[in-house]
């Protein structure tokens, strides 16, 4: 096969032509650090090959951009990855990013924690269901749990005084009542904390 054109598209990427016929698009550094030049002939591995460094480059670069906004968790961050590049590539890079020491579960997993526990207001239980699902084992999502000291009733006073002033009213009450439970709070404390108001 020959290639008979190299043409520059958006996003770092370039068309490449074979034997006059469109085949894909690829990563444009990687086509020029492989001297994939017009003229040169190659075959169905070479083929291959530059489709998988180009992959694998590609995977790296959406994982550093996806870095740099916020940190992620493994899985979060390989599940991003796989919407645009095949699995491989996506797990490479990830593993990449985790040498450098730009992936860190045990990290990722702290400041998330604080995040749900301190500034949503949820609840241990709730928080250990929400870092599961985002690829943290049990284990280590228990471990920093049990590192943040949280006051259950002083955050269902706090969530009561931001969205529910009025409390008195049956309705706001109710409604109140359903979304501390669903952020994980125990009727014992929520019933504590309404009669507080009820006094």
């Amino acid at each position: 096969m020959l290639i008979t054109a190299i043409e520059p598209r958006r996003k770092a990427m370039s068309a490449l032509y074979l034997d006059g016929e469109f085949v894909m698009n690829l990563d444009t550094q990687t086509l020029i650090e492989n001297r994939f030049d017009v003229g040169r002939e190659i075959d169905d591995e070479d083929l291959k090959e530059i489709i998988e460094l180009s992959n694998e480059r590609r995977a790296k670069e959406k994982a550093l951009w996806l870095i740099s906004y916020r940190s992620h968790s493994k899985k979060e961050l390989t599940d991003k990855i796989r919407r645009t590049c095949d699995n491989d590539s996506a797990e490479k890079a990830v593993e990449r990013m985790e040498e450098l020491g730009l992936v860190n579960d045990e990290e990722f997993a702290r400041q998330y924690a604080r995040k749900l526990l301190i500034q949503k207001k949820m609840t241990k239980r709730t928080a250990l269901f929400e870092l599961s699902r985002k690829g943290i084992d049990k284990e280590t999502a228990e471990a920093v749990l049990d590192e943040i000291d949280v006051d259950y009733r002083e955050n269902i006073r706090e969530i009561i005084e931001k969205k529910y002033k009025n409390i008195q009213d049956e309705k706001i009450k109710r409604r109140a009542v359903a979304a501390l439970q669903r952020l994980g709070y125990g009727w014992d404390d929520i019933k504590a904390v309404l009669y507080e108001y009820e006094e």
